[in-house]
């Protein structure tokens, strides 16, 4: 065939799944034992749904204990008050000592500071007895539950996965090849691999700094742009980019690829004499049926393309039409 520039353009598919930009988890801040779960995975739920609760009877009593000292530290303070008025009003007619008058106004600072100590505990133990209660603060969907009734958690054990309604993205493990490039990464067609009649589009947003261990493929976040109602949460899907090439290249089918010394190569024929010559080549990239060529050949020569592998170096090919092509014959 005679080589000739043509505009290409490369697509790449693969699969992944719908997932929520922002998620979270829910926790006690307070120990106990589960008294109630009232969701469960998969619910939907508003903010101030209640989620679940621990047993109150300790909370209740560290309430009724705070409140207790703070009465008994209110009463202990009036009664410094009145003792350091007294040791006042005297000190200032002298009829009692310095050394009286600065232990009860020592006594009323005492009593005081003892007074904001017990509302700062009856505070915290009226924290405590509300952290009986777990709420979700936005609305979305509880996707993990690690939580039952009866069950003994402690502050800050995990108890619930949370997704927020909002936006959503595409979640797709790939090749670290593909990342390879200056160019600004194409808008991305995303679809359902059940019925690929439901798609949307969106662009990369996330790039992990991270290649899997395991896989060896980097994962990337597609934010979508808009969310189809059936494309809901875990819903595997197709990711399909297409990127165009700068100008214009050869494209050659892969039964002309030969290597010369381990390189890559094809046989051309020489004008004039017909006779063949393995030219090193430098390849863009691979499609399953061509190859496109960066470099090596020029728009006009002409390439050997079926029988590469019964050509040898000078040996003269007869030329036969293909289609109003030219092709070469054995």
């Amino acid at each position: 065939m005679t080589a000739r520039p043509e505009r290409v353009s490369r697509t790449t598919s693969l699969t992944g799944e719908i997932v929520a930009r922002h998620t979270a988890t829910y926790a006690f801040e307070t120990s106990g034992r589960v008294a109630e779960v009232a969701v469960d995975v998969g619910a939907k739920v508003k903010a101030g749904d209640l989620l679940a609760s621990l047993d109150p009877v300790q909370q209740r009593a560290d309430v009724s204990a705070a409140e207790a000292a703070v009465a008994s530290a209110r009463a202990r303070a009036r009664q410094a008050s009145g003792a350091f008025e007294r040791q006042k009003a005297l000190f200032e007619r002298g009829y009692t000592t310095r050394g009286d008058f600065d232990d009860a106004e020592k006594a009323l600072s005492s009593a005081t500071s003892a007074v904001d100590t017990a509302v700062a505990n009856l505070e915290t133990a009226r924290t405590n007895l509300e952290n009986t209660v777990l709420r979700a603060d936005a609305n979305g969907v509880v996707t993990s539950r690690s939580v039952d009734p009866g069950q003994v958690v402690s502050a800050a054990q995990t108890a619930f996965g949370f997704a927020e309604d909002g936006p959503r993205d595409a979640v797709f493990d790939i090749q670290e090849q593909l990342l390879i490039g200056e160019g600004k990464a194409p808008p991305i067609r995303v679809s359902l691999v059940g019925d690929p009649s439901v798609e949307t589009t969106g662009t990369v947003r996330e790039v992990s700094p991270l290649i899997s261990p395991e896989t060896g493929t980097v994962r990337i976040k597609v934010g979508l742009d808009a969310v189809p109602p059936r494309m809901s949460l875990g819903s595997a899907v197709v990711g399909m980019s297409t990127e165009t090439e700068p100008g214009s290249a050869i494209v050659l089918p892969w039964t002309s690829l030969m290597a010369d010394g381990g390189k890559t190569a094809v046989w051309t024929v020489e004008k004039g004499t017909n006779a063949a010559r393995l030219t090193p080549v430098t390849v863009g990239y691979y499609e399953s049926a061509t190859i496109i060529v960066k470099d090596g050949i020029e728009a006009g020569d002409r390439v050997v393309t079926q029988g590469s592998q019964l050509v040898r170096p000078g040996q003269v090919l007869d030329l036969v039409s293909m289609d109003g092509d030219e092709g070469a014959g054995s």
